[in-house]
């Protein structure tokens, strides 16, 4: 920095302004001759030594579960956006159901300056320990101590995807997923059962316990399918889920939606292309990831109490796995 100050004729304390973007504003022009003098001698910024003088990493972590699949691909192309945008960069770690998961996401608490958790995780304990000491945003998860939440609403959609199966006359719904995987799983899970109480028929005690991936909900879709008494509709959990049933029924010979309508979860880009194309729940993915990054900005620059729960809305799209044509309304 002493190189730069005297190769541009200023004073440390302007070089400093400049480069660190702290203290009072710089005229333009002199901004410019301290840039141009930081290019000329070769200067780069010390990330580590910046950290320990500002005490900040100008970077925010993320956790997933994992990072496969096109749910978790659009939750993070909008909060890197974000964040590029806000001027940090992204650290993104996932725990692969890894017993040490608080271990791995306390490490990464000392290398940023706030963390996004998706899901579960993280434990409650670890949750408010962090929460004390860092911002901390909570993503599709409740509330946990002074943590931020970002979410997506489940129930009230699938009663209404529930509802539609029923009012197509499907009385035998089976619902392949894992309401232990999530919060927004059990949270599906709820709302089916709703609907199906509500239209007077008794819901299963137990779904069809499925991983969120394709190659499960193949696996899953094929024992339901060839039972004594099939269902005649399968409320799937995911996308990833229903497009692994839809290849089950093909291969057992069960055309879809004639014998057995498939529905999915988050309207990912290839549902609307399969045959028949996907009556599924559209998640705002990238909006979920951009409002989480956001919030937890606000909480890093200290300038408002912990924001209220954010809730975005979900929407039931019908298209013709279901039994519909496409672009029909809702039924229920």
């Amino acid at each position: 920095m002493y190189t730069v100050a005297n190769h541009a004729g200023v004073s440390i304390a302007t070089v400093s302004r400049v480069l660190g973007g702290r203290g009072a504003p710089v005229r333009d022009r002199t901004a410019q001759r301290v840039l141009a003098s930081a290019r000329a001698v070769g200067y780069r910024l010390n990330g580590a030594a910046r950290a320990l003088a500002t005490q900040r990493h100008g970077a925010i972590g993320v956790v997933f579960p994992n990072l496969s699949g096109p749910y978790y691909a659009g939750v993070t192309l909008g909060l890197e956006e974000a964040a590029q945008t806000l001027g940090q960069s992204v650290l993104i770690a996932a725990t692969h159901g890894r017993h040490d998961s608080d271990d791995l996401i306390s490490r990464l608490a000392t290398k940023v300056d706030g963390l996004v958790l998706f899901g579960r995780t993280a434990s409650d304990e670890l949750v408010q320990e962090l929460a004390t000491t860092m911002p901390v945003v909570l993503l599709a998860r409740p509330q946990v101590a002074s943590a931020s939440t970002v979410r997506a609403e489940n129930r009230a959609s699938a009663h209404a995807l529930a509802s539609h199966l029923v009012g197509h006359g499907h009385t035998r719904i089976a619902f392949i997923g894992d309401p232990t995987a999530s919060p927004d799983a059990a949270e599906r899970w709820a709302g089916y059962q709703d609907a199906l109480r509500d239209a007077g028929t008794r819901p299963p005690q137990a779904p069809d316990t499925c991983a969120f991936r394709q190659a499960e909900g193949h696996r899953v879709a094929r024992l339901v399918l060839r039972r004594s008494r099939p269902p005649t509709a399968l409320f799937c959990a995911s996308d990833e889920i229903a497009m692994g049933a839809c290849e089950a029924a093909v291969e057992l010979g069960v055309t879809v939606p004639d014998h057995v309508a498939i529905t999915g979860w988050d309207d990912i880009p290839v549902a609307r292309f399969l045959s028949p194309p996907l009556t599924t729940v559209r998640q705002p993915l990238v909006e979920l990831g951009a409002r989480s990054a956001a919030l937890l900005q606000v909480g890093i620059d200290g300038v408002a109490e912990p924001a209220e729960p954010v809730t975005l809305a979900t929407e039931l799209v019908i298209r013709q796995s279901c039994g519909c044509s496409s672009g029909q309304r809702p039924t229920a």
